[in-house]
């Protein structure tokens, strides 16, 4: 092979250019025939004519082919010997060729605004993917110093909020008007009821994700009547731009993408510990607020009416306070109900999970092989995608029926040390901890990609892969190569963090299916007489699942078939619902 590939470079360098060329094929009035551009002359032999009267290649052209000539030689060295040898006729070349394309356009290109112009393209290429949450991955603002030490204000004067700048609330407001378009039935909550105003008096302190789509929830509950305040759930999901057009507006907003644990917790302090203003009502998505308060402000439960929990992390926690008798208020379970289950985690992840791999990674998902850790919704949906575009997918469990799930899915259900030394990817959505810990990452093969789709970071174990021996170098913003001893590297994304929300987007009519339910949810227990709910964890009621995904149909203008008085009879049902048992599994 060496030897074939020697001898064809050789035979390809001696290749001779010709120093003539025929004029190129003209139509005259007969046909075609070589000749001279307008010249209608005919030949009897075209071919003939063509061989025997050849015109001599533009002086310009040939200096350019004569200089690129040089530049077919092997070895670097070669090349500069032949550019030392011959730099007058390269660089002639090179100004003719200049010459050649720009001549007709000098005088436009010194007549146009460079300044104006080299403006508008920064603008166009940084600013919309620095301000805006389009680019996920970078949220720069140009000042390098800690929101903490900065004093802000809103152009109303307003300044009880802490964020990253609040001069990109213009690209935010733009960001929160397109999620708006897709996000229908909360708008059309703000039509219908806005007017009523079933929040009035609500103080709602919030923890969830503060992208575009929860600033539509957020001015919801505002125009529905309540008050609200609120901090991020999670330390790198923030969209700044967004962030900033809440509190333009008037929103206590508390968070920033890149907030370090420390910051994390002093904005749900600041968010919390307000002396003028208490909350009656908790939307937490993880309950590091309720766990906050559970801890530091006990008593603001007194005041409180419910909390609305969104992740299975605060569930856990709920259950576990409800079980040791230590749960104060009612609160409902929204991660269990039906559109947050079937929707959110399920046709959420399955769109976002292959958008976050490979924003971070431009990673080929064809031919690779893909563990997934846990086959619950999250799991399924991100299974799905991935076999979709052709990865070979595994699966861990502990649930046999979704284990049995898993298998008549199409994917093998295995134990992780089976295939964590020869597997492309590792994605965990279990919701535990210490799903990946540290003999299976020494295990894994030189680049393998680990990351999470559950909420939490504890399902890797970090805290393992921080030690001397190891190395961290940052490779782009939420990538981090591990290095061990030896050389061999880990791909982790966003510090074993939730891969969607950090890494890409979310798409918003999803997100318009859970927040509806969150808005719903906290209307029934602010407005629910006294003694309906205990101090207990509750399921949203079948009737307000379906609510939600009626006020969702019409986006796809899809149209329900009615029961008759005869068929609800028949099932032992209403004709307007609910039509299942609450212990139906969708």
């Amino acid at each position: 092979m060496a030897d074939r590939k020697e001898q064809t470079d050789a035979s390809w360098k001696d290749l001779p250019l010709p120093d003539q060329f025929p004029e190129p094929l003209t139509e005259g009035c007969d046909g075609p025939h070589w000749g001279k551009l307008g010249d209608t002359s005919t030949s009897k032999n075209t071919e003939e004519s063509a061989k025997n009267h050849p015109h001599q290649c533009s002086p310009n052209l040939l200096l350019m082919l004569k200089a690129a000539e040089s530049w077919r030689m092997p070895h670097s060295r070669d090349r500069e010997r032949e550019e030392t040898a011959r730099p007058e006729l390269l660089g002639e070349a090179q100004r003719t060729d200049m010459q050649i394309q720009f001549t007709d356009q000098k005088q436009e290109f010194n007549e146009r605004p460079l300044k104006a112009a080299r403006c508008s393209l920064s603008r166009t290429t940084s600013q919309s993917s620095t301000d805006s949450h389009s680019s996920a991955c970078s949220d720069s603002s140009g000042n390098e110093s800690s929101p903490r030490e900065q004093n802000q204000k809103a152009s109303t004067g307003f300044s009880d909020f802490c964020i990253k700048s609040i001069k990109q609330a213009h690209f935010g407001r733009r960001e929160i008007e397109i999620a708006e378009q897709e996000m229908a039935a909360l708008m059309f909550l703000r039509k219908r009821v806005g007017g009523e105003k079933p929040l009035a008096g609500a103080k709602v302190m919030g923890c969830t994700h503060i992208t575009a789509q929860t600033a539509v929830l957020i001015e919801t509950l505002s125009v529905l009547g309540a008050q609200c305040r609120w901090a991020a759930c999670n330390i790198f999901s923030t969209q700044n731009a967004v962030a900033a057009a809440l509190a333009e507006q008037g929103t206590a907003v508390f968070a920033w993408r890149g907030e370090s644990e420390d910051d994390f917790w002093w904005c749900i302090e600041k968010c919390v510990g307000a002396e003028s203003w208490q909350p009656n009502m908790i939307l937490d998505d993880g309950g590091d607020l309720t766990h906050w308060i559970y801890k530091k402000h006990p008593g603001l439960f007194r005041n409180l009416k419910g909390i609305v929990e969104e992740s299975v992390t605060g569930i856990h926690r709920l259950y576990q306070l409800s079980k040791a008798g230590k749960l104060c208020v009612p609160a409902i379970n929204m991660n269990d109900s039906v559109t947050k289950q079937k929707f959110d985690n399920l046709y959420c992840c399955k769109e976002s999970v292959l958008d976050g791999l490979k924003r971070s990674t431009d990673v080929m998902f064809g031919g690779k092989q893909v563990l997934v850790c846990g086959y619950g919704e999250v799991g399924k949906g991100c299974c799905a995608a991935l076999k979709a575009v052709g990865a070979v997918v595994y699966v861990t469990e502990v649930d046999p029926i979704c284990a049995l799930q898993a298998c008549m899915d199409g994917f093998r259900v295995v134990k992780m040390k089976e295939v964590v030394r020869r597997v492309d990817m590792v994605i965990t959505c279990t919701g535990n901890k210490n799903v990946v810990v540290r003999k299976h990452l020494d295990r894994m093969k030189n680049g393998c990609i680990v990351c999470n789709m559950g909420h939490s970071n504890t399902e890797i174990d970090l805290a393992s892969l921080r030690t001397a021996e190891l190395r961290w170098e940052r490779v782009r913003s939420h990538v981090d190569h591990v290095i061990w001893p030896d050389g061999k590297r880990i791909l982790l994304l966003a510090e074993g963090r939730l891969l969607n929300l950090t890494c890409s987007t979310v798409p918003s009519l999803v997100l318009s299916i859970t927040t509806t339910t969150q808005a719903l949810a906290l209307i029934e227990l602010y407005s629910a007489p006294e003694g309906r709910y205990k101090q207990d964890v509750y399921l949203l009621p079948k009737k307000m699942d379906e609510f939600v995904a009626s006020l969702h149909l019409p986006t796809f203008d899809a149209h329900l078939t009615e029961l008759s008085e005869e068929q609800a009879k028949y099932l032992g049902i209403s004709r307007s619902g609910p039509f299942k048992p609450h212990y139906y599994k969708y």
